[in-house]
């Protein structure tokens, strides 16, 4: 995955000095220099000038904007469409002027990439089509291959790369919760394995 590599590289690398003494530069792999890097500096325990802002679920429905674009089918279609994504990504940066983008995405993507029927209900959350039942289900399971089953994720974040002067945030499910939705099916207040 040549453009997930870069766009990790870039924003690891970062612009300046770090506490370790060590200098490291602040560009990602196309060129486009990252010219807030409040959220990068805090991160690297450098100073800055004031506290970096971002916040957890920055686009959403709180945006007209957002309302607009997503219309009214399937948040993973949406979120399978990049130039979409894309701009939804893009939005509370522009609204808020917040020190990071959230990449716009679903910890369930892999999951419903490599074909567990997932899909995300409105007031549940994501649920699995076919759940766990059996030790002989973990046969279904296979490694994510993200050129070919998540292509369009590696577009959206091509996209940001290239047009965001803001680090961007990235997410993932951790191994618990996935199994626990592949398990029960869909979120659960006691993960009962």
């Amino acid at each position: 995955m040549v453009l997930g590599a870069a766009v990790l590289e870039a924003v690891v690398l970062g612009d300046g000095t770090g506490s370790d003494g060590d200098r490291y530069r602040l560009c990602v792999a196309n060129g486009a220099a990252i010219t807030n890097d409040a959220f990068l500096r805090a991160c690297r325990g450098l100073p800055v000038d004031r506290v970096p802002v971002w916040f957890m679920r920055q686009a959403g429905r709180s945006l007209p904007e957002y309302r607009a674009i997503r219309g009214e089918g399937s948040m993973l279609d949406t979120i399978a469409r990049p130039e979409v994504a894309t701009e939804i990504t893009l939005q509370p940066v522009r609204r808020y002027g917040v020190d990071a983008a959230i990449l716009y995405s679903d910890i369930v993507v892999p999951t419903h990439a490599i074909g567990f029927g997932v899909d995300i209900v409105p007031g549940v959350g994501p649920v699995v089509e076919h759940p766990f039942r059996e030790a002989r289900d973990l046969n279904r399971l296979r490694p994510l291959d993200p050129e070919t089953d998540t292509p369009y994720v590696l577009e959206t974040v091509g996209n940001l790369v290239a047009e965001l002067n803001v680090p961007l945030i990235a997410f993932a499910g951790a191994p618990f919760t996935m199994a626990s939705y592949l398990v029960e099916g869909g979120p659960s207040r006691t993960h009962g394995l």
